[in-house]
C-alpha cells in the first residue's frame, strides 16, 4: 500500500445517484439538480474551498484526470461470467443513450476545456453501435492529435477494422481470456472464439496497433493458460495484459478467494520467461508492465502487463474519468455516486457549464474503490449497482 493510502479515512463529498450538479446556483425545490456540498478539511486532501472553477479535473487528493473513458453503449454480444448474468440484463432505451453528436460534444469539452489527453471508447461492446465509425470520425475532426483507442471483444471487427482506422481510431484493446474454444464458450456463454481471432487479424492488417490483449483470470477456469497466452501474444506481436477478477459481475458471485493475485501471475510467467521491469515506467497506467524475454535470449520478445486492482491497488495514481453510455460521470470505477451530464447538455448548458459540472464531480472522487477506504476484499466493501458492461471499462 502506498503512502497516500495510509492516511486517515475521511468521508468523500457525495453526489446523489443521477443528480446533475449545479455550481453557485441554489437547487430548485424539485427535480434532479442540486448543489454539490462543500468538502470538509480532511487528511490527505489538498484544499478545502471546493472544486476548482477553471482548469482540469482535479480531485481532493491531488490527482488530475486526463485519461477519458467513454462508453457508447451498454449492450454486448457476449455474456462473460465475470461481467454479466446469463440472461435478463435490462438494456438502456435508445432515448437514454448519448447520440453521436452528444458523444462528440462531451469529448470535445473534456479535451479542449478540461485537458483530457487520451480517449478510450468502451461499452458494453462498442461494435454493437452501427454508427461507431461516425462517432470516431467526428471526434477525430474536433481533436486531430487525440490518441483514440477502443476496448472490444473483436466480434465483428474483421468487417470494420479498416473503416474504423480510416475514421481515426489509433489502436484496440481486445478482451480474450482463453485460446480454447470450449473454455471460451464457458466464459462468454457464446461460441465465438473464431470471430475474435478473425477480428484480431483484421485489426493488425489495418494498423490498429499496438494491440493489447486483456485476459481476466478465473481460478479453476483459465488460470492454467497464463504461459500459453503470453507465448501466443508475444509470438503475434501483441501485448498480453492479465487482469485480476474484480467485483463487477452481474451474478454478484465474486469472492476474493477466487482471485488469481498478481504475484502468482508473475510467478507463473517466470516459469517460462524472463521478466524485467519496463524501463519506461508505469506512470498513472493501470497495468504494471514488464519486458518479456525467452530463456537464454537477450532479444526482447515483447511486453506483458498486470492490472492488480484487488491485491496491489494503484488508486493513488489514478488519472481516469468515465462517462457511461447514458451520459453520467463516474469519478471512480467502483463509485456509488454518478453525476448526470447528459441531462444538463440536453437542457441547454453551454460548454463551460458542462465543464464545471465535470470539475465538481471529479473533485468528489473518493480515495479508492468507491470510498475513502482502500480494498476490494474488505468486509464492508459494497459492490456498485452497475455491472462492468453498464459502466464501461
Amino acid at each position: 500500500m502506498d503512502a497516500a493510502h495510509e492516511t486517515g479515512t475521511p468521508r468523500p463529498v457525495t453526489v446523489p445517484l443521477g443528480a446533475t450538479v449545479s455550481v453557485g446556483v441554489p437547487a430548485p425545490a424539485s427535480g434532479g439538480s442540486r448543489q454539490l456540498a462543500e468538502p470538509q478539511r480532511e487528511p490527505g486532501a489538498i484544499r478545502v474551498t471546493g472544486a476548482p472553477q477553471e482548469g482540469g479535473l482535479l480531485d481532493r487528493f491531488g490527482r488530475v484526470a486526463t485519461d477519458l473513458r467513454v462508453s457508447v453503449i451498454d449492450k454486448c454480444n457476449l455474456r462473460c461470467t465475470y461481467c454479466m448474468p446469463a440472461d435478463g440484463m435490462p438494456w438502456l432505451p435508445q432515448s437514454q443513450l448519448m447520440s453521436t453528436d452528444e458523444i462528440r460534444r462531451i469529448v470535445r469539452v473534456a479535451v479542449q476545456a478540461l485537458g483530457a489527453e487520451e480517449l478510450r471508447i468502451t461499452g458494453g461492446e462498442p461494435l454493437v453501435r452501427k454508427d461507431l465509425e461516425v462517432i470516431i470520425a467526428g471526434i477525430r475532426a474536433d481533436n486531430p492529435d487525440l490518441p483514440i483507442s477502443l476496448t472490444t471483444n473483436a466480434v465483428g471487427l474483421d468487417r470494420r477494422a479498416q473503416a474504423l482506422r480510416d475514421a481515426g481510431l489509433n489502436r484496440v484493446n481486445v478482451s480474450l481470456d482463453t485460446l480454447h474454444p470450449e473454455t471460451f464458450a464457458e466464459l462468454t456463454r457464446r461460441p465465438h472464439l473464431d470471430k475474435v481471432l478473425a477480428g484480431l487479424q483484421a485489426a493488425r492488417a489495418a494498423g490498429l496497433g499496438p494491440i493489447k490483449i486483456n485476459a481476466v483470470l478465473l481460478r479453476g477456469v483459465n488460470d492454467t493458460e497464463i504461459v500459453p497466452l503470453v507465448d501466443w501474444a508475444v509470438s503475434n506481436g501483441f501485448e498480453m495484459r492479465f487482469i485480476e477478477d474484480m467485483p463487477l459481475d452481474g451474478d454478484r458471485s465474486w469472492t476474493a478467494t477466487n482471485v488469481i493475485p498478481a504475484r502468482d501471475i508473475r510467478a507463473a510467467i517466470e516459469e517460462a520467461f524472463t521478466l524485467s521491469p519496463d524501463p519506461r515506467g508505469r506512470g498513472a497506467a493501470p497495468a504494471e508492465r514488464w519486458e518479456v524475454r525467452r530463456p537464454g535470449e537477450t532479444a526482447l520478445a515483447g511486453h506483458v502487463g498486470i492490472i492488480s486492482s484487488v491485491t496491489e491497488p494503484f488508486c493513488a495514481a489514478c488519472s481516469r474519468t468515465r462517462v457511461t453510455a447514458d451520459g453520467r460521470i463516474r469519478s471512480c470505477l467502483f463509485s456509488h455516486e454518478e453525476t448526470d451530464l447528459l441531462t444538463a447538455l440536453r437542457d441547454g448548458a453551454n460548454d463551460e457549464g458542462l465543464a464545471q459540472i465535470w470539475r465538481d464531480a471529479m473533485w468528489a472522487k473518493p480515495r479508492a474503490h468507491g470510498s475513502d477506504r482502500v480494498g476490494l476484499a474488505r468486509a464492508d466493501f459494497v459492490q456498485p449497482e452497475r455491472t462492468m458492461s453498464a459502466i464501461g471499462g
